[in-house]
């Protein structure tokens, strides 16, 4: 055994050495000590002020190139021997030292890493060592660094070595094992990702270890298991952790052999061990080979754990044994599948046979560990499930036999998809949220199964519906789930449209028409439970043109969703959910709801109730709900056959509570002076503003505003919305009301929404901050896009207004540090260019054009800057695409006079100075864009100005730059190319001129 001692005196202030005996005998010089007050910063009870302190050290230690010998030397010096944290802090230097410095050290420091490393794993090994495990998985860690770097061919004895600090004791062979699994990890574990050269360094290390060091490892592993199963079964474990790890690339004679196999049946009976056990024959039968002797290895396993009855446990059986028993079964199919299709795509018919065979003899496991009554283990073999399935799918013809599998299976995942009876509905947590992933897996293996024998699937849940619906009031709520969500997840299993499967010929209803009927007429709707009422809804929302076919149904449907069965259920999460339920039920009958619309209307009139803070009672839906239901009253008013007349006045009841609501709160937000109560009545004042916008939802191309005889209903909400504009308390949350409803009435208004956006503008002018400019651009972006040149007169007489105030607020100073502001001037800045670019493509260019010529000027040069100056690649994409447009409608013979002018002196130079700056990074991807609309702006120059363009180029323009004739000519020559080979060009100039 190698015997490693670091002796070093404290107050080695003068140099000291500290010698080993290592054969490698290289001492490590230190000439400094260690930072008491810095080390106790360390600890976790430590003020800020010190572990900031200990972190700067911990930098500093890094980086000095001597810092790694001191930390080794206090690790190992005993001294800390009590201390975790300075020991862990020593390692961590170390740790840093081997990954970014070690592989340049002189041999000198490689003798001495080596020498550290053996002290280390002797000191972890020694019997009396205390160190906790985050410690021992430090050491193994540092041990695999040095290994990589060095192994085979500076430290070609590494294994030998290794293996050389064994002893009987369990300490030294746990950190032997942990090194293992740490080298595991650097080398082996698909799971990281490799840079090309690591890939090629950890082959090397494989090769060398295959041929020096893996049988001696294997070895080691035999005698640990056998040596240490009864008296230290955790490190029996991690041995079998180790060898699961490296079977996937030794040779797997090595391990599936008698000696080592009858060691794992034996530890299979051993409650302590078997699980690990399991896990290892796991990874040994997933190890990559050919499919014939893969079908072999496994079936040999197999065949010895049947005829130990390990396949046949005790129902009783533990948990957590099982789940691993599940998941051996699951290796043992899914790979016996790949196998088998590895041999079919070899046209191997004769060992594709064998394998089937083998892989049909597995499935009774599979339906034993499907349903099994824990989930864990039910869900462990679902992959197999899947695999075996997508088998079945590809076959010709489905046999007698698969076909009784099928059955066995659709069943199997009914009985699972049930909840528990200890499920908490009213409080889920995360055994709630494992269930609900788990449902996930089964509803995929459902809609597979039903792809095999639609029929089956279609009788199967007919005679689960109907044999427990009629019989709900005595049902358990579980069986009444499933058999509801069964029926909601036919929906998505038949090969059909739903619309195919209903007919208003009763004679000639299809099974699925005849069970929701069942649904709605054996009143399930009223078992109360939570999960039963969100699944009926769920599942009538769902087949929505079953009530085209039989609309009679309509009716209960329309009283359980308003009743407390929806609506006013006790529970918020059917409340919340059959709101937005309601919703799409609504949208998808809307010519069959004439009859009930009033009536529907009057029932749910107590919901419509804005919630303020005067209400004094808790409202049964919250805000988000609310706004559903209004957006469904507003639909049902709009889509129906009433007359104009009649639709203004629905329209008004139900929106004049809004409107005098919202007056009462306003006057009471301005006399509020408590802060939480001002916030209580602008938040009512937003939701206002929103629930008249999600009603306009209802409007569409077919049924506008104006046919529907509401206009008047809207504008005059409008102005009363209006009056908060200019509200200094709280005025973000009002005006992203107001201009929210504002978005809408220009989808559905048409003309009259003009005279009211000058009113805004004009209140926003006011006071205006970089946000609520940046804000509003949007809305007169949407204007100009639906009104075009129809909106010039009235954009004429805002324009040079707004673009001044825009830029009287990106001027103004603010702090440096204000990022918040930085970043909300930056997207004011996008926006303006995006307004700019926004009126020009929209017919609307005789705004700009018409404006005086000083104001047209600046506004150019605002252009200009954006492409040359701002470093902020969108937007210079932006304005190289608002240059390219004007240069094509003004830059003809025919153009605006001094624009050719003003092109050359101005567009042209913020084509060649932008992409110079050094913050525009040719690399970007945004930038890259940015670029190609600059090229662009110069080929359209060169199209609207030919030769003289060219000649203005090469003989005036780029000489003064200094650039040479022959990157003139060849710039010219790729000007006249197509747009793509420029854009390359381009790129490759700006990058050599920048280099």
């Amino acid at each position: 055994m190698l015997i490693v001692i670091l002796n070093l005196v404290q107050g080695y202030r003068h140099g000291v050495i500290t010698q080993d005996i290592f054969h490698y005998n290289k001492p490590i010089v230190v000439y400094f000590e260690m930072d008491e007050d810095a080390l106790r910063g360390l600890d976790p009870r430590a003020n800020p002020q010190l572990q900031n302190r200990a972190l700067q050290y911990f930098e500093q230690l890094k980086s000095s190139p001597d810092g790694w010998k001191l930390c080794a030397a206090t690790f190992t010096n005993g001294n800390y021997f009590g201390n975790d944290q300075v020991r862990f802090f020593c390692l961590q230097v170390i740790e840093h030292y081997l990954r970014y410095r070690y592989r340049e050290a002189g041999i000198d420091d490689q003798q001495s890493v080596r020498s550290l490393i053996c002290t280390c794993l002797q000191l972890m090994g020694n019997e009396s060592n205390q160190d906790r495990n985050f410690l021992r998985n430090k050491v193994a860690q540092i041990t695999s660094h040095g290994f990589v770097a060095d192994y085979p061919h500076r430290w070609p004895s590494f294994f030998t070595d290794l293996i050389g600090i064994l002893s009987p004791s369990a300490k030294a062979v746990d950190i032997y094992l942990r090194v293992l699994l740490s080298i595991d990890s650097e080398v082996v574990d698909r799971e990281i990702v490799h840079t090309f050269e690591e890939i090629q360094r950890n082959t090397v290390i494989k090769d060398a270890m295959r041929e020096q060091s893996v049988l001696q490892l294997t070895e080691t592993w035999y005698t640990i298991l056998t040596q240490f199963q009864s008296s230290n079964p955790e490190v029996t474990c991690m041995c079998l952790d180790v060898i699961g790890k490296y079977v996937s690339w030794i040779d797997i004679n090595l391990i599936a052999n008698d000696k080592f196999v009858g060691v794992l049946l034996e530890f299979m009976s051993m409650p302590l061990i078997r699980e690990s056990a399991c896990d290892c024959i796991h990874d040994i039968i997933n190890k990559g080979m050919e499919p014939v002797a893969k079908t072999k290895l496994i079936e040999s396993f197999t065949s010895i754990l049947q005829n130990r009855g390990i396949f046949n446990p005790q129902e009783e059986e533990e948990g957590d044994y099982m789940a691993k028993l599940s998941k051996l079964i699951n290796g043992i199919g899914v790979n016996l599948i790949i196998s088998w299709q590895k041999l079919q795509k070899a046209e191997d018919q004769e060992n594709s046979s064998v394998t089937m065979a083998a892989l049909e003899e597995k499935v009774p496991l599979m339906f034993r560990f499907l349903g099994d009554e824990d989930d864990d283990v039910s869900a462990a073999v679902i992959p197999f499930v899947q695999e075996y399935i997508g088998i079945l799918k590809q076959m010709k013809q489905i046999s007698p036999k698969h076909r009784e599998h099928i059955e066995g299976l659709l069943y199997t995942v009914i009985k699972k998809m049930k909840y528990d009876d200890s499920y908490n509905f009213d409080h889920e947590g995360e055994d709630e949220a494992m269930f609900q992933e788990y449902r996930k897996q089964l509803k995929t293996l459902f809609t597979n199964l039903s792809a095999l024998d639609t029929e089956l699937m279609v009788v199967t849940i007919h005679t689960l519906v109907t044999q427990t619906l009629p019989q709900w009031e005595t049902v358990k709520v579980c069986d009444l789930e499933v058999a509801i969500t069964m029926l909601y997840m036919l929906g998505e299993a038949l090969p059909n449209p739903q619309g195919q499967q209903f007919s208003p010929d009763i004679s000639k209803a299809s099974a699925l028409q005849n069970m929701i009927r069942l649904l709605i007429s054996s009143r399930v709707s009223c078992q109360g439970h939570m999960i039963v009422e969100l699944q009926f809804f769920e599942t009538v929302a769902r087949y929505e043109k079953f009530f085209l076919a039989e609309p009679q149904h309509i009716p209960d449907v329309l009283m359980a969703f308003t009743d407390e069965r929806g609506f006013r259920h006790p529970s918020a999460q059917v409340r919340s959910r059959t709101s937005y339920l309601f919703s799409r039920f609504i949208k998808g009958l809307k010519g069959q709801l004439n009859p009930y619309i009033e009536d529907v209307l009057s029932r749910i009139q107590d919901l419509l109730v804005l919630n303020t803070p005067d209400n004094g009672y808790q409202h049964l839906l919250s805000n988000e709900d609310q706004l559903f239901i209004y957006e469904t009253a507003g639909s049902l008013i709009v889509s129906s056959s009433l007359s104009p007349e009649r639709k203004h006045h629905l329209m008004k009841e139900l929106l004049s509570p809004i409107a005098s609501k919202f007056e009462s709160l306003l006057s009471k937000l301005q006399g509020e002076t408590d802060e939480k109560r001002q916030y209580a009545y602008a938040q009512s004042i937003n939701m206002a503003t929103s629930l008249a916008s999600r009603v306009s939802k209802g409007f569409s191309s077919q049924q506008t505003m104006q046919a529907c005889g509401c206009v008047e209903t809207f504008t005059d909400l409008l102005k009363i919305f209006l009056q908060a504009v200019n509200v200094p308390t709280h005025r973000q949350l009002i005006q992203t009301g107001v201009r929210q409803y504002l978005h809408r009435m220009v989808v559905c208004l048409e003309k009259e929404i003009l005279p009211f956006v000058p009113v805004v503008l004009e209140n926003l002018l006011k006071q205006p901050e970089a946000k609520e400019l940046h804000d509003f651009l949007p809305l007169m972006n949407q204007l100009i896009m639906k009104f075009k040149a129809a909106i010039v007169p009235f954009l004429q007489q805002v324009f040079m207004p707004l673009v001044s105030t825009i830029f009287q607020v990106l001027s103004t100073p603010s702090d440096d540090l204000d990022q918040v502001t930085a970043v909300e001037k930056k997207m004011l800045q996008r926006s303006y260019y995006l307004f700019l670019s926004t009126i020009i493509s929209n017919d609307c260019l005789d705004v700009i054009k018409n404006q005086e010529m000083n104001n047209l000027h600046s506004l150019l040069l605002t252009v200009v800057q954006g492409a040359a100056d701002i470093p902020d690649p969108q937007s210079q994409k932006m304005c190289y695409n608002i240059m390219k447009k004007l240069v094509e409608t003004w830059g003809g013979p025919n153009g605006l006079a001094g624009f050719v002018d003003f092109m050359y002196k101005s567009f042209l130079p913020a084509c060649f100075l932008g992409p110079m700056k050094p913050t525009f990074d040719l690399n970007d991807g945004q930038t890259s864009l940015a670029l190609g609309e600059c090229a662009q702006c110069l080929r359209c120059m060169l199209d609207k100005r030919g030769q003289e363009f060219l000649t203005y180029l090469s003989t005036d323009y780029l000489p003064k730059l200094n650039v040479p004739a022959e990157n003139i000519q060849e710039l010219c020559e790729a000007l006249k190319t197509d747009n793509k080979t420029f854009r390359t060009y381009l790129k490759n100039f700006f990058l050599k001129a920048k280099s």
